[in-house]
């Protein structure tokens, strides 16, 4: 108990010493301060090191933007008296601002009646330059805290009761309250014509000015001579130069221009008593319709055809102004002979067949290109038709004969291209060498045939063969023929005097010279 009490004593000694040594320095300090400071430092006069940096007054200024913050942003933002005064940041605060004179020393010192207001936030123009400073710096608050708007000392004179904002330097100036600066054409509003000449009150009842109406019919429904008959735009036919100058022009401004039989109509033919209220389709048959003789068959564009010049003239010209030329017969037919469903409404295919599909003699046997063959100006005459480049070019007597001699149809394909299928009649073999005529006639005459029977067959003629007829060895048909050898027995059987005894091979006694003639034998 005595130790811990011991302990205590002496804890309380060294704070007293403590406190002791601080109260002296405090004491010392003052003792070597020059003065009192303002009352406004006085909080701090006994802290020196609150203003000062021992043996560095050029850190002055830095202790003294430390409490005055907002000096320092201008200095930095070069803003404000301090921040706009010339040469600051060369100039230390204790040059403008003396400490130590006692509590009532004034240590912010200048002429009023000298200061340069130009080097603040705030220039005095116009009647500014004549108020006094009172006017706008009150007792007791600093320079700093006076107002920079307009609308801050102006709130009581504002005529227009806040209604348009509080920018009023947008159309005030500070040399006469009076004095406008404003230009209109800056608003949805631009003074045109004889508006330029009228005062602002003369449409701006009050000062509010944002409840001014912005359309002719706003302000002048009095003046209306149409009495509301065409309505409220008025600016669709009168300008703001002269109101009696009626500038509307049907063909500028509507999507309607009038030419031709149009021009000469009146406003009432077309329109009702409000022309402004109507809403008139364009399109001709909106109007002319009981005058479609087509009955709607051609639909409705009818200034495809027609101009508005006169209704009887067509200006319809098919060859210009659609991917099918009119040309030969096709001239002397009507539209609806080929447009039978409503002309806008099916679109025609401009091929032959398209249109002549019944009147296709061929039965399609030809394919669909009419055209290969035939023209516009006639179906029958004038037929083109190579028959060279067909499977059956045509040759000798067959380039003189007419195509009926051959098809007896118009179906073309169906014709025989075999000898025999026209020539069956004429065949004088009655049939014996079979169908391929061709083997020995051609088509440019039919007596000139031509058959070498060494080197179409496999029997050879010599001797007293080659002078004996056709029909003497050809008796039969070919294929009964084919199915004898090439033996001589084969075709002198019945010749054959020896009765068979020496075999069919004639040819080993008898030579193809004379049956008669023997050769010796060994």
């Amino acid at each position: 108990m005595a130790a811990r009490c011991g302990v205590l004593i002496g804890v309380t000694i060294l704070l007293t010493q403590i406190a002791f040594s601080t109260a002296k320095a405090v004491e010392i300090e003052k003792l070597v301060m020059p003065g009192q400071v303002i009352q406004g430092h006085a909080d701090v006069e006994g802290e020196c090191s609150s203003c000062h940096t021992a043996f560095e007054k050029e850190n002055q200024n830095v202790k003294c933007i430390e409490c005055h913050e907002d000096v320092g942003t201008d200095v930095e933002t070069k803003a404000g008296f301090h921040g706009l005064f010339p040469d600051v940041a060369d100039k230390q605060c204790k040059n403008c601002h003396t400490e130590h004179k006692g509590r009532d020393a004034t240590v912010v010192v200048f002429d009023e009646k000298t200061f340069d207001h130009r080097i603040t936030d705030f220039h005095l123009e116009g009647k500014h330059a004549e108020a006094e400073c009172s006017a706008c710096h009150e007792d007791g608050k600093k320079y700093r805290e006076a107002p920079g708007l307009c609308i801050d000392c102006h709130r009581d004179d504002d005529a227009h009761k806040g209604n348009l904002g509080e920018a009023c330097a947008d159309c005030h100036t500070p040399a006469d309250w009076k004095e406008v600066e404003f230009d209109h054409d800056t608003t949805d509003y631009p003074l045109l014509g004889k508006h330029r000449e009228v005062a602002c009150l003369d449409c701006h009842l009050d000062d509010t000015f944002t409840l001014t109406p912005t359309t002719c019919f706003g302000c002048h429904e009095k003046d209306d001579a149409h009495d509301g008959r065409s309505g409220e735009n008025c600016e669709n036919c009168h300008n703001p130069s002269d109101w009696h100058d009626t500038s509307f022009n049907h063909d500028r401004d509507t999507e309607f221009p009038l030419d031709g039989g149009h021009a000469k109509l009146t406003c009432d033919d077309c329109h009702s008593e409000d022309p402004f209220a109507d809403t008139l389709e364009i399109a001709c048959i909106s109007c002319h319709l009981e005058e479609d003789n087509h009955e709607g068959h051609f639909g409705e564009k009818c200034d495809t055809c027609h101009v508005t010049e006169t209704w009887p003239t067509i200006a319809f010209d098919h060859d210009r102004d659609t991917d099918y030329q009119i040309k030969g017969a096709h001239l002397a037919i009507t539209c609806v002979d080929c447009h039978v469903e409503p002309v806008f409404d099916v679109a025609l295919e401009i091929s032959c067949i398209a249109c002549h599909r019944d009147d296709d003699a061929h039965k399609s046997e030809q394919g669909e290109r009419c055209e290969n063959c035939h023209s516009d100006v006639s179906w029958t005459d004038s037929v083109r038709f190579d028959h060279g480049l067909t499977a059956f070019p045509l040759l000798g007597k067959h380039s003189e004969a007419e195509c009926k001699d051959c098809h007896e149809t118009h179906e073309f394909r169906q014709a025989e291209t075999e000898c025999i299928a026209c020539h069956a009649d004429d065949d004088p073999h009655q049939d014996r060498y079979g169908d391929e005529c061709g083997l020995c006639h051609n088509p440019v005459d039919w007596n000139l045939w031509l058959f070498d029977h060494n080197t179409q067959t496999d029997f050879i003629l010599d001797g007293a063969h080659t002078v004996v007829a056709c029909d003497d060895c050809h008796r039969q048909s070919l294929a009964s023929m084919a199915r004898l050898g090439n033996q001589c027995g084969d075709c002198h059987k019945l010749d054959d005097v020896h009765d068979g005894e020496f075999g069919l091979d004639c040819g080993r006694c008898h030579s193809s010279t004379s049956f008669r003639e023997v050769r010796s034998v060994r």
